[in-house]
């Protein structure tokens, strides 16, 4: 009768379950098959596990050994089901049998020696296991206090196989892994908004694009400070809740971002790729699905300096998920979704040489290069872009005052106090926490605009000939600002606002 034990493989994001069988039988002496649809790395566990057996002084069983991966439609990948293929080899011999292992799922990577090495997306069999109403989860030590996050499930961390068989026999104690109570952490980065001198409508922009979590881009020449604001970004950010995190964790587990100094994020992303990266790096993709960048800076910030130096296939990739928060990716191998609701913060100069415009520097670009630089952004992209705003050159006596700015802390109690109000009001609204993610549906809802309003929204789609996706922007952006100034209703202050953030790209292109 074959044995059984259960693990979890990932898929995307999340896991599913896996019973490892092994049967025994005639055939010849030492050949292994391992079936139901395994990659090469699952292939090659049948020489580490024989090897860590020997190495651990246990006897592997005799005959033709058959090792089937259940359900054997799905594709099973890495080398996490180590650990689960050797206890379900020595559950065939009665002497090996071990109890009670139906509760347990059991999951690591072999040395040959025996010793157990970290796995990726350990997060996610966690939270499949509590799912499943297993009572224990067995991963190596390394994984142990991300697993450990999950309530309602004891987590054992163990450093060797052997380990793993004397705990499971019950002739050596393990304790569980306490789950350390939720606290997330602030940026500890010394940068602060303080330093900023000058810009203070940038500044503004910038606040009002972390209270409902807008995307921006900045325009203006080398030097006057686009990339030092938006590396600051971070330090006005609220705090991450412990959903996010959570939802964070699973994607940089997935991706082998964690390790034994963090293997739990408890601040939002910032991920600033070069403008070199290709299609797949940003969007995600390869043979089998993996996240990209837009996935990693999920509930965080993506900053793309000098946006238009980057590829322009590239940047058109990024329409969907910047409209729905999520990227769907196709390949022959199966169709996976990555969540990707991140805040992208873009700079870019406004010409080849970056001081068109600019009254103290002449521009030496000719019209046709202008034109030609500013149209590797599209227009159906900037349209996804919330705020832009104009940042000019810093004038010299700004740089040397002596007034201190604003700090971050201070900024970053209005946005917190923002969001708060966005969540209390959207706390029954399926999935959305701010107001950059709300549908057309919640926007009729929540953004209604008095007949003054809706007089002036006119006439600025009119004159700025905007699109019906820049109409439901100013909005969103309105409705932000008027969370900041805490009213309950958009008037047509707030919404001037947010009309004067859309107007520099008509301008410009």
């Amino acid at each position: 009768m074959p044995s059984k034990v259960y693990s979890a493989a990932v898929v995307g994001v999340d896991a599913f379950e896996v019973e490892i069988e092994v049967h025994a039988g005639w055939g010849p002496e030492g050949r292994i098959s391992v079936v139901g649809l395994p990659d090469t790395a699952v292939k090659e566990s049948r020489d580490r596990v024989l090897s860590a057996l020997s190495n651990s002084a246990m006897r592997r069983p005799r005959g033709k050994i058959t090792i089937n991966l259940a359900p054997a439609t799905v594709r099973k990948e890495g080398p996490s089901f180590d650990l689960p293929i050797a206890l379900a080899m020595l559950q065939l011999n009665e002497q090996n049998r071990i109890p009670e292992l139906d509760h347990c799922y059991i999951c690591g990577e072999l040395a040959l020696s025996g010793e157990l090495r970290p796995v990726r997306g350990t997060l996610a069999v966690a939270l499949e296991a509590r799912k499943r109403r297993r009572q224990r989860l067995i991963v190596p030590h390394q994984n142990a206090a991300e697993a450990a996050v999950v309530d309602g499930l004891s987590v054992f961390g163990a450093t060797s196989l052997s380990e793993v068989v004397q705990f499971l026999r019950g002739d050596k104690e393990l304790t569980a892994v306490a789950t350390q109570p939720w606290t997330a952490h602030k940026i500890r980065d010394e940068s602060d908004f303080s330093e900023v001198k000058g810009q203070y409508h940038v500044r503004r922009a910038v606040e009002v694009a972390a209270a409902g979590s807008h995307n921006l881009l900045m325009i203006g020449p080398p030097g006057s400070g686009k990339s030092m604001i938006a590396k600051r970004i971070p330090s006005i950010l609220p705090p991450i809740g412990l959903e996010e995190a959570i939802e964070t964790t699973k994607i940089h587990s997935i991706c082998g971002q964690l390790n034994g100094d963090r293997q739990f994020i408890t601040t939002r992303p910032f991920r600033s790729p070069h403008h070199t990266i290709s299609d797949a790096g940003l969007l995600g993709g390869s043979m089998h699905p993996t996240p990209g960048e837009v996935s990693l800076a999920h509930n965080g910030v993506l900053f793309l300096d000098e946006l238009p130096e980057f590829h322009r296939s590239t940047l058109e990739v990024m329409r969907q998920p910047l409209e729905d928060g999520k990227v769907t990716i196709s390949r022959a191998a199966g169709s996976l979704t990555f969540p990707a609701a991140f805040m992208l913060i873009a700079a870019m100069n406004p010409c080849p040489c970056g001081h068109y415009g600019n009254v103290k520097r002449e521009c030496r670009c000719s019209p046709a290069q202008v034109q030609k630089y500013r149209g590797r952004i599209s227009g159906p992209l900037l349209d996804r872009i919330d705020i832009h705003v104009d940042v000019p050159a810093i004038d010299i006596q700004d740089l040397t005052g002596t007034v201190d700015s604003e700090s971050s802390e201070l900024v970053r109690n209005r946005v917190a106090r923002a969001r708060l109000v966005q969540r209390k009001r959207l706390r029954n609204e399926n999935g959305v926490r701010c107001n950059a993610r709300l549908p057309n549906r919640l926007i009729r809802k929540y953004c209604q605009l008095d007949s003054a309003g809706l007089d002036l929204i006119k006439q600025a789609a009119s004159s700025l000939n905007l699109s019906a996706r820049a109409y439901d922007r100013i909005l969103k952006v309105a409705r932000t600002i008027a969370d900041l100034a805490g009213s309950e209703r958009i008037n047509v202050d707030h919404l001037s606002e947010a009309v004067q953030y859309r107007a520099l790209d008509r301008n410009l292109w």
